[in-house]
């Protein structure tokens, strides 16, 4: 939305429900007290005041790592904030019964209970009441590279009419800050600064609102880096061991289950295997469990190797699998291999790869990063296949090889429960 004022209802400063201390206190409060009231719902006024006392700690302190784990995960961009509420709230409240019960701690689990729910209840109250209040309004300097103001969905673009600070506190500048700008608002851009106000440059501030990165040229001045945060890639791996070996004892007998019901359903084999384009342009053969009656050889043409909406290769149990994502689960051996990683850039079939390859710039530089199981392309986008969604999917990997980080994995894992549940993005 575009307003024509530069003085239009100003506020004093950021809304009362964002402020990050009225939430520490709201959502405090909430997990002190209300823990209190499960004596009067159940009944049980066994528990101990130590007890008491513990399990209100307990509840304060996984509210509270609750509401920063939220407030960073919805810093993000493409973030809609119910979705990762009651995540949140579960694994703190979950790690904080594991540790009171493995310490073997006095504790009142109905209270925790109580206080879990509370808890919930609050931060989603908060964040309605924050999608309530209305959009945010970024003032802008009316010079430069301005595409961005179109592309932005619940932001009131507010052009600035004269080099002066906006009287409202809560508002930011924004500035195409590669533009040479007249003196007059170069000194703006430098106030504002000074006061303590954001000022984004109009480029960073639409990969930020859209969870995209378009690539300009290969240079320094786009990513930083060419090499995507060293330290973390080692770390990653790790957690990728760890998670599969974890996580593998629990899913044998599911995926022998899945394995039957494929032999039921259709003939052919239970596995489909396809050459894909790995990790820093290394081919290796993908596994899933098979979701088609018939696939196309690894040597197919790209029409063949392109999965259509409402494709009449897929089995009945199939479409299921590939909706749930349960499709996915034998990749873990992938994972073990060091092939792949639990999330990153989807891997292409090799025909469509050498396609995109010749029709699209700067490619290749997708396979820096392992590809993942999940990505943040899949949990915006869904599954594409025609050259111009590749191409919007392609600043999706962008952005993420970019913003290469712990935060942004744990932001796709959570994301990609949501997917498994509403089968955003399936074909």
């Amino acid at each position: 939305m575009l307003l024509t004022g530069q003085y239009v209802s100003p506020r004093t400063g950021p809304r009362l429900v964002e402020r990050t201390a009225f939430q520490v206190v709201t959502v405090g409060f909430t997990a002190l007290l209300v823990p209190l009231l499960s004596p009067l719902i159940t009944g049980s006024w066994q528990t101990s005041l130590v007890g008491t006392r513990i399990t209100q700690l307990a509840a304060l302190a996984a509210a509270l790592i609750a509401l920063v784990a939220f407030r960073r995960f919805t810093a993000y961009p493409g973030t809609r904030g119910f979705a990762y509420i009651i995540p949140a709230c579960s694994v703190t409240f979950g790690i904080a019964a594991v540790l009171l019960l493995g310490l073997r701690l006095s504790y009142s689990g109905s209270m925790l209970l109580t206080g879990y729910v509370a808890t919930t209840a609050v931060m989603f109250v908060l964040w309605y009441a924050g999608e309530r209040s209305g959009p945010r309004r970024m003032y802008f300097v009316p010079s430069g590279n301005l595409s961005i103001i179109p592309d932005t969905p619940r932001v009131e673009w507010i052009p600035l009419t004269r080099p002066e600070l906006p009287r409202d506190a809560g508002g930011v500048i924004v500035a195409d800050l590669r533009h040479d700008h007249p003196d007059e608002w170069e000194r703006l851009l430098a106030a504002a600064a000074l006061s303590g106000r954001p000022v984004y440059h109009t480029k960073q501030l639409h990969e930020s609102l859209t969870g995209r990165v378009e690539i300009e040229h290969l240079s320094e001045n786009s990513f930083g880096s060419l090499i995507p945060n060293r330290a973390y890639h080692g770390v990653k791996r790790a957690i990728d061991l760890f998670a599969c070996v974890l996580l593998l004892p629990l899913l044998a007998l599911p995926m022998l289950l899945v394995a039957w019901l494929i032999r039921r359903d259709s003939p052919g084999p239970v596995l489909f295997r396809q050459e894909r384009m790995g990790f820093r342009g290394r081919p290796f053969q993908v596994i899933k469990f098979r979701t088609m009656t018939d696939r196309p050889a690894p040597d197919a043409d790209v029409s063949a190797a392109i999965t259509q909406a409402d494709d009449r290769r897929i089995t009945k149990l199939g479409r299921f699998l590939r909706r749930s994502r349960i499709d996915e689960l034998p990749q873990l051996l992938n994972v073990l291999k060091g092939e792949m990683s639990w999330i990153g850039p989807r891997p292409e079939a090799m025909p469509l790869s050498r396609w995109y390859e010749e029709e699209l710039p700067f490619y290749v530089y997708r396979h820096i990063v392992r590809p993942g199981i999940t990505g943040w392309a899949q949990v915006n986008q869904g599954h594409v296949a025609e050259l111009g969604d590749v191409h919007v999917k392609l600043h999706y990997d962008f952005y993420y090889i970019k913003h290469f980080s712990a935060w942004l994995d744990v932001l796709i894992a959570m994301r990609t429960l949501s997917t498994m549940l509403t089968g955003f993005g399936a074909r």
